[in-house]
């Protein structure tokens, strides 16, 4: 019997998620977020490391993020919106709602994340993680715009 998919789609998780952190590049930001939750269920963490905008993957605390996703049990994800933004390259918003249980008790966290699309690949942008560009700087995203025109707006 197939084990079914963390991001709560009820579909098992090798027809959802899993080619996912196999490598198949997910198909928009939600599917995305969802496949970034399966992988904190999982214990992926260079699944998470590497589905974050790559100009801020050295700023992240990889043990930590393994710390958190092994020591909690995850108790499910609610997507409330999905936002596709139709600029170049494309953006979007996810509000989501995700819940656990650690040492500490039982924790629930919301949040709207913003995602970039780039070469054929969406990635989060952290707003955990600070973005070493100016506004006329080109962007960390790769598009080739000025950071003030690409991902700047979205992280604020």
């Amino acid at each position: 019997m197939s084990q079914a998919c963390p991001c709560g789609s009820g579909t098992p998780l090798e027809g959802c998620c899993g080619h996912y952190h196999l490598g198949t590049p997910a198909p928009s930001a939600e599917h995305l977020m969802r496949s970034r939750y399966s992988a904190y269920v999982l214990g992926l963490v260079d699944y998470l490391v590497g589905t974050t905008l790559p100009a801020q993957q050295a700023g992240l605390d990889s043990d930590g993020i393994r710390a958190w996703s092994l020591g909690s049990t995850w108790l499910g994800l609610d997507v409330e919106a999905s936002e596709l933004i139709g600029a170049q390259p494309e953006h979007a918003f996810v509000t989501f709602s995700a819940r656990w249980h650690d040492g500490s008790g039982e924790h629930s966290h919301r949040e709207r994340s913003a995602f970039v699309q780039h070469d054929g690949r969406w990635y989060f942008i952290d707003p955990t993680v600070p973005l070493k560009a100016g506004r006329n700087d080109p962007c960390p995203c790769g598009s080739g715009q000025k950071f003030k025109k690409c991902c700047s707006p979205y992280l604020g």
